[in-house]
């Protein structure tokens, strides 16, 4: 017993003093002392399960466990004197293999210069702002907002939207019935086989007449005035409509009105008028029961008395009830034809062999239109009411084709060396800028294919 009290008491001053010297030391790890409690707690179970063995078995047992712990605790200080040295490099003996523990880092070696360069090189961190805190009641807790109720008036309005989109459609729909009703796109492909010379006049009245029967309800009606020299095409045009107007409205719609053979004398001008007023109200009434708009074409126009003007400006104002709005008024003339003339002979030289048709004709409205306009009203006041489309001197080419549809009309072989023969039997004005305009027209080739 007293062997085992020594040993003991000498177990106990050598880990009290191993316990001052760590102290001493100031720092020591936490891995070490974990596993230093668990090996006393260890020693200290195999000592109380063993208290019945011999004394010098438990005296070896305290020795061994001594001895771990002073070889760990040198080792922790041998690590700890490297790491102060430069990490472990200066320390290791030469020759010896480097250590593989991990490489604690620490303020220990580092000078305030040092420091402050890797203070600077650190990124800061941006401070988060903090959110508010949301507070509710006391006594309710936390609650979800309320659902708001959704209007019924929302629906209402979707049903608005629905109702005016099959109104809109619907519309559309009566407007492309109504055009197709007049048949337009035939209408355009007999002007532009039987009308020579004049294509760009034809878009521009084919224009006016889509963009008035496209709907039947107008605060005006339709007045179109055409102007040209003579031969150029207008009565030819003019017949063209009242035949296509013939088949689609009906007979009794459509009004050919030649001045010089309804009324040749001046005597009975207000006679005229007044018939003339007549025919025009009773027309309007038929198609307004039946819906459909009347085509009134008055040829030969420059020969008109004032007193047939008067009553036609008034037919024609847009103060009139609605059955004399929906009506399509058509003037052919040659009032202003020496301005058409001069203004063509003149300026072919600037005009471009390229340019198309309908481009040469937007050019000759645009820079004839307010020529004419001035020449018409100081004549009537009727022509303010109406859209001047000029039509143009026609060329030997044109004329040419003229003898060629007529000529197969006739039953003639369309021999071109004939042709051309007959062609040049026509005036035609001087050469200028590559383009050769005839000074009659088409208006001698009836009679000279009548004579072969």
């Amino acid at each position: 017993m007293s062997d085992q009290d020594s040993s003991s008491t000498s177990a106990s001053q050598t880990e009290e003093e191993l316990e001052e010297e760590l102290e001493m030391d100031g720092e020591v790890n936490g891995e070490v002392n974990g596993e230093v409690e668990g090996e006393q707690e260890e020693d200290n179970d195999r000592s109380s399960e063993r208290s019945a063995a011999p004394s010098l078995s438990s005296f070896s047992s305290s020795l061994r466990a001594v001895i771990r712990i002073k070889q760990k605790y040198q080792a922790m200080k041998k690590r700890r004197q490297e790491l102060a040295l430069g990490l472990g490099g200066a320390g290791n003996p030469t020759g010896a293999a480097p250590r593989t523990s991990p490489k604690i880092f620490t303020f220990d070696g580092l000078t305030p210069i040092a420091y402050s360069t890797l203070a600077a090189a650190a990124p800061q961190r941006k401070k988060r702002k903090r959110r508010k805190r949301v507070l509710f009641p006391n006594s309710g807790g936390c609650r979800a907002p309320p659902k708001q109720e959704q209007s019924r008036a929302k629906y209402c309005l979707y049903l608005l939207f629905a109702i005016v989109f099959m109104q809109v459609y619907n519309a559309i729909e009566n407007l492309d019935d109504h055009v197709l009703r007049y048949d337009l796109e035939g209408l355009e492909k007999t002007l532009r086989r039987e009308v020579f010379g004049q294509q760009g006049a034809v878009e521009g009245l084919l224009s006016h007449l889509k963009d008035y029967l496209s709907t039947y309800v107008h605060n005006k009606p339709l007045v179109v005035s055409l102007h040209g020299p003579s031969g150029v095409g207008k009565s030819h045009l003019g017949r063209l409509l009242a035949g296509h107007f013939r088949s689609v409205v009906g007979e009794t719609l459509v009004l050919q009105y030649y001045v010089l053979h309804h009324c040749p004398q001046e005597a009975n001008a207000l006679h005229c008028a007044s018939d003339l007023s007549a025919i025009i109200s009773e027309m309007v009434e038929r198609a307004e029961e039946e819906e459909k708009i009347p085509l009134f074409i008055f040829d030969e126009a420059e020969h008109m008395h004032d007193e047939i003007l008067d009553v036609l400006s008034q037919l024609v104002a847009s103060k009139q009830s609605n059955e004399y709005l929906n009506a399509i008024y058509l003037f052919l003339s040659n009032l202003g034809h020496a301005h058409i003339t001069k203004h063509m002979l003149h300026n072919s030289s600037s005009i471009s062999m390229g340019m198309s048709a309908s481009g040469r004709h937007s050019n000759l409205v645009k820079e004839l239109t307010p020529i004419l306009r001035n020449t018409l009203e100081k004549l009537h006041i009727l022509w303010t009411e109406a859209d001047i489309l000029p039509l143009g001197l026609l060329e030997k080419g044109h004329v040419m084709e003229c003898f060629l549809d007529e000529m197969t009309r006739e039953g003639f072989y369309p021999d071109h060396t004939n042709i051309e023969r007959l062609a040049g039997e026509i005036e035609y004005y001087p050469t200028v800028g590559g383009h050769e305009y005839s000074q009659t027209g088409c208006k001698q080739v009836v009679a000279k294919v009548n004579l072969l």
